[in-house]
């Protein structure tokens, strides 16, 4: 196994991971030759333990990489630290930015939050975070505002960069352009929309066997808020586990895992249409 992926706090919701789930994290780390942490919500950093964990996950010299919600770095003068925290431990952040304008932003994310954004990211760029040499990396995720595929990644980069440069002295190293998954929410919105039936049609339509071969689900293990393991956080969604009798983190076991069967469902189209969608971007 190459990656795992600890779901640390989910943001509105009252589930939360406690120590003695992470410490289990810690225990399968300490067992196997697992390169990186990809630590993901709603918000890890609310999570109480999570500037532990880190520091212990760090301390095995493991990568670690936090899916970051931007707004909470200046929501609180509690999280103000962040970025230096970040790079104190050479923490990877990845953060959605739905679009370099204000408008399109805030009209899917809310009032205010493109803002937000632009402050927390020339916080993360001032202490050297997507700054050319510094070795501390950022990166940016789009996801399209609609029943349709994302562009081209490279493009989209390009734009991103030149227009955040141009506009706020904004950098960052690389774009991620994930397609929206038929699941939770974005579900909820297909259904209400009555855009479902159409945007399968357009993922089925749109399979690449060359995109499916790099998805998450195979070289990333999901461990769910209460140490159940997935395929993938959108498997974690559906509560979909693993095809194994390793089903939680206590009784991790690479060689085990390593054997399963990956659990697919319809939603699965969504990572394997087009240039491919994982939680690095593209994958054709």
């Amino acid at each position: 196994m190459s990656g795992q992926s600890s779901y640390l706090y989910p943001r509105y919701r009252k589930e939360i991971m406690t120590r003695e789930t992470m410490q289990y994290c810690l225990d399968a780390l300490a067992q196997t030759d697992i390169s990186t942490v990809d630590l993901t919500g709603g918000a890890p950093e609310m999570n109480p333990d999570f500037r532990w964990f880190v520091e212990e996950v760090s301390k095995l010299g493991r990568k670690v990489l936090v899916r970051c919600n931007l707004t909470i770095i200046v929501a609180n003068k509690k999280y103000h630290d962040l970025p230096e925290f970040f790079k104190r431990h050479g923490v990877e952040v990845v953060s959605s930015l739905p679009f370099y304008s204000a408008d399109k932003t805030d009209r899917q994310r809310g009032d205010g939050v493109f803002a937000d954004s632009i402050r927390a990211l020339k916080m993360l760029n001032a202490v050297g975070y997507g700054q050319q040499g510094s070795g501390l990396v950022l990166n940016l995720v789009y996801n399209p505002a609609g029943a349709f595929l994302p562009g081209g990644q490279k493009g989209l980069q390009e734009q991103f960069k030149r227009v955040l440069l141009k506009d706020h002295g904004i950098v960052f190293n690389e774009l991620f352009a994930i397609t929206n998954i038929p699941v939770s929410r974005y579900l909820d919105y297909l259904i209400e929309s009555g855009n479902y039936a159409g945007y399968m049609e357009k993922l089925v339509n749109a399979f690449n066997p060359t995109a499916a071969a790099g998805v998450m689900c195979r070289n990333t293990i999901s461990v769910g808020w209460d140490g159940g393991l997935y395929d993938c956080d959108f498997n974690q969604m559906l509560d979909l586990h693993v095809a194994s009798p390793v089903r939680h983190i206590r009784d991790f076991d690479a060689a085990t895992l390593s054997q399963r069967a990956i659990v697919v469902n319809q939603h699965c189209y969504g990572c394997t249409a087009g240039s491919g969608s994982s939680c690095g971007g593209t994958t054709a």
